[in-house]
């Protein structure tokens, strides 16, 4: 949806954003080693990989020849909390990089502010926190998730215009780029709302106290805590190694933007010793590049791609909480 390439980037920008992000990332170690919940390390792996396969999905936006797909942060503060979301979503993006050339190497920092930041900071208290401080109800779950994702998507669109613009290295004229990439993004913001709000829905129903700032009282859960985390797991192998073959084939929000703007949906890097050198690196570590099988076209490739790097998601997400030592106490459990 937002994932830029290096060539939208400079070099300065990049390393701007690179530190910038990693401030955040050092902050939300630092926060989420004071949590005490050692039942959120399999809610994030399995989270994690869930954004990860539905990322996989794109879906059309009727009546402009463009598409979309679930960015996450909204979704996964609403599970998490804005540190481990955080955390979750540069897990995600990292393993999309790196395996899949999802995304520059060099644009890696701006993408992780502009997918994860708004969303799983500002999405938390801004909107979230505050509609559940008086009690959760599938009413304000659809608020916050649809609300959320809007204002979000909104933040992160225009994001990737400024750092565009601060780069000053293509020719996309800032008025007409910001001009075309909000209205695509809201109605991206829309439907991933729609999406979220659902995903949060069955969670309430299933096991409220999942949620963040919503606890079991206010609503009883229908299934323990082990089988919500089951159906969720096999719903990212149905949508990462399924659904993901009936994507839209339609460009996403950030590449329609180009294409109407520029007549072509890509834009060649100036090709200097910074690009020379994230573009090597990519090749080298993009075992499945487009998630597919190098030099085939098979749907098989798809597939693998989806379920592979699901489950490498789960392991960097759950060994990283183990590395980082997060969740050590155990004063909450659930049943």
């Amino acid at each position: 949806m937002m994932h830029m390439a290096d060539a939208l980037v400079s070099p300065a920008v990049a390393g701007t954003m690179y530190v910038c992000s990693a401030a955040a990332a050092a902050y939300s170690v630092k926060k989420v080693r004071l949590e005490s919940d050692p039942k959120k390390i399999p809610v994030m792996g399995i989270m994690g990989a869930f954004v990860f396969a539905t990322q996989m999905i794109n879906f059309t936006i009727p009546g402009t020849g463009s598409s979309g797909h679930l960015c996450g942060g909204m979704l996964l503060t609403a599970i998490l909390g804005p540190y481990a979301a955080f955390l979750t979503m540069i897990g995600v993006l990292l393993i999309q990089c790196l395996l899949f050339a999802d995304g520059g190497l060099l644009a890696l920092g701006c993408n992780i502010w502009n997918m994860a930041f708004y969303g799983c900071f500002l999405g938390y208290f801004l909107l979230w926190k505050p509609m559940m401080k008086k009690g959760a109800s599938r009413g304000k779950i659809a608020a916050a998730s649809i609300l959320g994702c809007m204002l979000t998507l909104q933040l992160g669109a225009f994001s990737v215009t400024v750092q565009t613009l601060l780069s000053q290295i293509t020719d996309l004229p800032f008025a007409v780029f910001v001009g075309t990439m909000q209205p695509i993004h809201l109605a991206i913001g829309f439907v991933e709302g729609l999406i979220t709000t659902a995903v949060l829905w069955f969670i309430y129903e299933a096991r409220p106290e999942i949620l963040m700032d919503v606890t079991e009282s206010e609503a009883k859960g229908k299934a323990s805590f082990k089988d919500t985390i089951v159906i969720l797991g096999i719903l990212v192998v149905l949508i990462g190694g399924g659904l993901s073959l009936v994507a839209s084939s339609n460009p996403d929000g950030l590449e329609w933007s180009i294409e109407k703007i520029t007549g072509s949906a890509e834009i060649e890097s100036k090709g200097t010793n910074a690009y020379t050198a994230a573009e090597s690196i990519q090749e080298t570590t993009a075992i499945l590049p487009d998630y597919a099988f190098k030099g085939s076209e098979s749907v098989i490739g798809t597939t693998f791609s989806g379920i592979f790097g699901s489950l490498l998601v789960v392991g960097v997400c759950i060994g990283g909480c183990y590395a980082f030592k997060f969740f050590r106490k155990k004063e909450k459990q659930y049943e």
